[in-house]
């Protein structure tokens, strides 16, 4: 199978680590999956994800001292394979896994998937667990010394023994038989550890095995530069940041990693600036919270997602969103440039401001999106010769701000508008 065909444009979706971190339940995913089918589902919102720790016992409840309670209790069958919590996710019992789950998601025409650690379970190797298809143990294709420095669940694999590619194949023989359309991947993305790289490899190869188009997501960033060809070649989505959170010097920090990836963007292949931290967050945390980012940051948010072309993945809580945000999430003039626009670049940025251009695939049509970067409201504004110079040539000059829906004014030489302190206007010149 091609993995360029699991996900031909960014995979649009929804995660639920921003608000449950650890403690998210079978319940909590169903009531945001139906809000999903409801009202975002015809907007390309599709995958519904499951985030880390999905089969720890007492998840969350040492959230004052642990986020990940060492050596906590995990389900785990016979072959080293991590199961759902059965407190959590009570239809997977009997050996049922996700399947349950993952059936009920499709029915409602979506997708499913789940959050995964690299490597194997410390317990499997502790107890000398079977691996399937192999006569080694996991304690023999564990390496002890490769050990997650923020979460304290696995082992990584040693890539050269014959056990290790066949428990990654066994996992995704699993993943398939539940229904699972897209792994993320943890601890992986950065390459920090030894085996990083080669397991990246080693779970594209047992994709390619499983028979299931399953869209693989390498975690957390910042990806390496150096490293985008592996990225390319064996992963549909990789993070170009590190956790992004709900405050303006982080998303300002995403022009800068977006100019160094926007030449790695194609089709089955997406950098990924991860999930957009808007509506309610935080409750796994301790702490439910509103995003901290204005509305002005939110359209600044989603304007450079689309245009760049990055997967759109909401962390919140979707049933407590409000108008104005949903407003912001759903609009289809914004999104389309998902799946109908290519050759994004970064032609202007400073400290004050910044200007991204693309190109629809389907005509002559130019998109400009200009970003007040500075702490008051600006006039931004941008040469038609500058724009011609970037290599977007535009035929008229009416052009619609997509934001507002308003029609800009014939201009002579250049496009130049007022923007409020960290906000956008987004522009399609036809």
């Amino acid at each position: 199978m091609n993995k360029n065909n699991f996900a031909k444009t960014p995979p649009m979706g929804w995660n639920s680590y921003d608000y449950y971190d650890t403690t998210v339940t079978e319940a909590d995913i169903k009531k945001n999956a139906d809000y999903m089918a409801a009202n975002l589902l015809q907007y390309g919102y599709e995958y519904v994800v499951a985030d880390i720790e999905w089969y720890a016992y007492d998840a969350g409840t040492k959230r004052d001292k642990h986020q990940y309670i060492p050596f906590s209790q995990f389900e785990m069958d016979e072959f080293s394979r991590l199961f759902p919590c059965l407190d959590r996710f009570p239809s997977t019992a009997d050996g049922n896994g996700f399947k349950p789950l993952a059936d009920y998601i499709h029915g409602l025409g979506l997708k499913f998937g789940i959050h995964i650690m690299r490597g194997i379970p410390r317990m499997a190797a502790h107890m000398h667990s079977a691996v399937k298809g192999s006569t080694q143990t996991a304690n023999e294709i564990a390496n002890p010394y490769n050990i997650c420095p923020w979460n304290p669940d696995m082992y990584g694999l040693l890539p050269n023994e014959e056990g290790s590619q066949k428990y990654y194949d066994s996992l995704l023989e699993l993943y398939a038989e539940w229904g699972v359309d897209l792994i993320k991947c943890d601890d992986i993305c950065r390459m920090d550890m030894p085996s990083a790289k080669e397991e990246i490899k080693m779970l594209h190869k047992a994709i390619e095995k499983c028979g299931r188009p399953i869209v693989l997501s390498l975690s957390p960033g910042p990806a390496l530069p150096t490293e985008a060809w592996t990225y390319e070649k064996h992963a549909n989505m990789w993070r170009i940041t590190d956790d992004l959170w709900d405050n303006w010097e982080s998303l300002l920090h995403m022009f800068e990693r977006c100019e160094i990836w926007q030449n790695h963007v194609s089709e089955g292949n997406w950098p990924d600036c991860d999930m957009l931290p808007v509506g309610y967050l935080g409750k796994g945390f301790g702490k439910e919270r509103k995003s901290n980012l204005t509305l002005a940051e939110q359209q600044t948010m989603l304007t450079l997602w689309c245009i760049f072309r990055s997967p759109i993945m909401l962390g919140c809580e979707l049933t407590k969103l409000d108008d104005e945000t949903l407003a912001i999430l759903t609009n289809q003039d914004v999104l389309r440039l998902l799946s109908h626009s290519q050759g994004a670049r970064q032609i202007v940025r400073d400290k004050k401001h910044a200007v991204w251009c693309t190109k629809s695939t389907e005509d002559n049509t130019v998109y400009v999106a200009l970003f007040n970067l500075s702490e008051e409201a600006a006039n931004v504004s941008l040469s038609f010769e500058e724009l011609s110079a970037s290599g977007y040539e535009i035929t008229g000059r009416h052009a619609v701000e997509l934001w507002s829906k308003k029609t800009l004014a014939p201009a002579d030489n250049e496009l130049s508008c007022e923007i409020e302190a960290h906000g956008t206007r987004l522009f399609r010149f036809m």
